[in-house]
């Protein structure tokens, strides 16, 4: 490797992405790899993985926990953005190289994603990086890999199998950049191989390009005399919606969350699509059509 990142930390492993990036990381032999775990926390990690249980309200109990430890990668939910700006600085304190925090999504130095509250805790997180970075106490790596196409497919985000349903936000024709998770885990590994071309920068992964509308014809074709409805929902009236609920007294994040999220996502100008991307430095294949057609049918 270019650098000598070997052992790896991740925080976060049971979430969506979490056993995806720990699968990939395993897979790779490159790395010993440590979960942090909390008290309650089911500790059902593969053999090898060692665990280290933490407070994550203690930069103490953290620091201790990334001692010797040359990068960290987190998927803590943005939910908690207090925990994850307490690892960065655990991180730097404890001598840690690199950081991958949590962004593994939307591409958030985008103009209008920077003005869309649900990701403030990634905006926080960028923002405590670059001022480590500048100190020279952490470097970091944002790997921005569009929405997740497997898990869009299992959540029934994508198309709904269950119902036998299609949204075609804005009509469905706008391409978006997606990505396996398993891709995900794969843009991680890269990134460590090739730690000092992605020193303090954003890099782009995809898997596949495209639309909703694409999807849903490729869902309708695996299913013959199935019969599918669809309606147009438009992103403006998402984000009208979202911003309503935002704004109230008591906000309830379960009506405006995934609204700011899948405007960012399906809406026009938010750079969804990626204009270039770092596949080929980061070992990502993207998939063919027969491919994309497999994984829809899987979730079909």
């Amino acid at each position: 490797m270019s650098a000598s990142i070997t052992n790896v930390v991740l925080a976060g492993a049971t979430g969506n992405l979490g056993p995806s990036i720990l699968e990939q990381l395993l897979l790779a032999g490159d790395f010993t790899v440590t979960v942090l775990v909390r008290k309650e926390s089911p500790r059902t990690f593969p053999p090898g993985v060692k665990t280290v249980t933490v407070n994550y309200d203690s930069i103490d109990s953290l620091t201790s926990a990334l001692s010797g430890q040359d990068a960290v990668v987190s998927t803590l939910p943005i939910s908690a953005p207090e925990k994850q700006l307490l690892l960065i600085e655990a991180a730097a304190k404890a001598g840690v190289k690199r950081f991958l925090p949590t962004e593994f999504g939307s591409h958030t130095r985008n103009a209008k994603v920077r003005q869309l509250p649900v990701f403030q805790t990634k905006f926080d997180a960028q923002d405590l990086l670059e001022k480590k970075a500048k100190e020279g106490t952490l470097t970091y790596t944002l790997v921005v890999n569009g929405a997740f196409f497997d898990w869009g497919l299992k959540i029934n985000w994508l198309v709904n199998a269950k119902d036998k349903h299609a949204i075609l936000y804005d009509g469905g024709d706008r391409k978006i950049s997606f990505s396996l998770l398993s891709d995900v885990g794969k843009a991680v590994v890269g990134v460590f191989r090739h730690a000092e071309e992605t020193k303090n920068k954003m890099v782009f992964i995809q898997s596949t390009v495209q639309s909703f509308k694409d999807v849903y014809e490729i869902a309708k074709k695996l299913t013959p005399g199935e019969k599918w409805t669809d309606e147009v929902v438009m992103v403006d009236d998402l984000l009208t919606s979202a911003w309503a609920e935002i704004n109230k007294e008591n906000p309830d994040p379960e009506k405006f969350a995934v609204k700011f999220i899948t405007s960012a996502i399906a809406g026009e100008g938010y750079g969804s699509l990626f204009e270039k991307n770092d596949n080929e430095l980061l070992g990502i294949k993207e998939l063919s059509r027969e491919e994309v057609e497999e994984v829809v049918k899987k979730y079909l």
